[in-house]
């Protein structure tokens, strides 16, 4: 961990308040994550010093932006800042609104330079054109560059991709990839979505009615038995691996983790890359023995960690199984794990389509 600081107190009104205590990654993408009202804007709006809170510390490898003595304004916060909607200047072309942020940028350090992010980005076709020629997803993408130009140690990104339809979006997440996996400065990332999250995030923190729930490694905190606020986004478990075989013929690769390896669609991967796969519960089945007389081709040996009925649907019950080290979710009738008499400890075998398998 870092010595990204964060202690906040905010009293917004009678029935809101945010009270936040966290330390951070140094680097990498941490998602705040919670519903509407929890809190996440405003815990970055006090971080960039857009809002001020009563109490508190926001503090940086030792540089203090707010305390009781000291308190920044936020164009002396090293910070990038992403709105959801891309707030380019109108009048200016995409390039002059990136050189825009290179006349403001902290000259005392380059954590990327303009034609690497030019590149990256893939907004070299776009920067003579203007703000009202290019479509939301581009227009964002210059944002994200800009934002980045301005040299910054931390980067904000508040839902970045929910102004935009869900293929803009796919467009869109690619960039996004290679971005978080090139700058080494801490990303916050407000989301709502569990598909962004498990595509973006190394780390995750949850908020609810102000105050942090839960936070962690994003594919521990998301192997837990959910909370009602994960199950509402339809429970998932993150599989990280690297595709170690490419069968052509049946246009299939094999992902390999945790001593285990599952089969899914081919896409652009290469043998070697790392791979970050969302598994719903709802699509992962379980049998108590491995014969090979089933359709489906990924049949892992787990063993059960822990079993919850639901709350709000007692016929159905959760199952949280390991495959060594990786969490793995399976959603179930009661029915189902009474007549397989599954208990914690039990030796089983989770049943994943390949077809069903995100990424």
């Amino acid at each position: 961990m870092t010595d990204l600081k964060i202690r906040l107190t905010k009293n917004n009104t009678a029935h809101f308040s945010l009270n936040i205590d966290l330390r951070l990654p140094n680097h990498g993408v941490t998602a705040i994550f919670g519903r509407s009202g929890s809190g996440k804007t405003t815990l970055l709006r006090c971080i960039a010093g857009l809002e001020k809170s009563e109490f508190g510390e926001v503090s940086l490898n030792g540089d203090v932006w707010q305390n009781t003595m000291t308190w920044l304004p936020p164009h002396k916060r090293p910070i990038g800042y992403v709105f959801q909607e891309a707030s380019l200047f109108p009048h200016l072309s995409a390039k002059e609104n990136l050189e825009f942020a290179i006349k403001r940028a902290n000259t005392k350090q380059t954590i990327i330079d303009y034609e690497e992010i030019v590149t990256l980005m893939g907004i070299k076709p776009l920067l003579a054109k203007y703000p009202n020629q290019l479509s939301g997803g581009e227009r964002q993408r210059i944002a994200i560059a800009r934002a980045l130009l301005i040299q910054p140690k931390v980067l904000l990104m508040d839902e970045p991709l929910s102004a935009l339809d869900e293929s803009l979006k796919q467009d869109i997440l690619p960039y996004l990839e290679a971005l978080c996996r090139r700058v080494q400065i801490p990303i916050l990332y407000i989301s709502h979505s569990i598909d962004e999250i498990i595509r973006l995030a190394d780390y995750l923190v949850i908020l609810d009615n102000g105050k942090v729930i839960d936070q962690g490694r994003t594919q521990k905190i998301l192997g837990k038995l959910p909370t009602p606020l994960l199950q509402s986004q339809d429970a998932s478990v993150l599989i990280s691996g690297t595709i170690t075989e490419k069968h052509k013929e049946w246009g299939l690769s094999k992902v390999s983790f945790s001593h285990h390896h599952m089969m899914i669609k081919s896409s652009e991967e290469k043998i070697g890359d790392t791979m970050r796969l969302r598994v719903k519960s709802r699509d992962v089945s379980i049998s108590l023995s491995n014969e090979d007389n089933s359709s489906i081709l990924n049949r892992l040996a787990v063993v059960i960690d822990d079993l919850v009925k639901d709350d709000q649907d007692p016929s159905m019950m959760m199952v949280r199984m390991l495959a060594g080290d990786t969490p793995i979710l399976a959603n179930i009738t009661a029915l189902s794990a009474d007549k397989l008499n599954l208990k914690k400890g039990k030796n089983v075998i989770a049943q994943i389509k390949s077809a069903a398998v995100l990424r």
